[in-house]
């Protein structure tokens, strides 16, 4: 495989998991400073964050929307494959990030 390639599934996976960790963190912050409580307000963060996480990690919906074309039309499976691992990658960050803050909060996240 690319070195290129597997760099970007790692960061993939970082840029995923950091999305989820700073925006349920940060946004925790600022439920506390107007007087809720942080801990549901991490737990809501989290849930709604999800998806932007990935949208955020494969680099926005355009890009992948383009690779597909590209892999579709111009019979480029390869291209259709490596962006449904950047997907997988990044769904596996979120969920990661998912599991730390149920672990942090000590409350199961449905």
């Amino acid at each position: 495989m690319e070195e290129r390639f597997i760099s970007t599934l790692v960061q993939c996976y970082f840029i995923a998991f950091g999305v989820m960790i700073g925006g349920s963190l940060i946004g925790s912050i600022g439920a506390f400073a107007v007087g809720e409580a942080p801990f549901t307000q991490i737990s809501r963060i989290a849930k709604s964050l999800r998806i932007w996480a990935i949208v955020a990690a494969i680099g926005g919906t355009f890009d992948a929307i383009y690779s597909f074309e590209r892999g579709f039309f111009e019979g480029s499976t390869i291209d259709i494959v490596k962006q449904i691992i950047f997907i997988i990658t990044a769904m596996g960050g979120a969920q990661t990030a998912l599991l730390i803050i149920e672990w942090l909060i000590q409350e199961e996240i449905q």
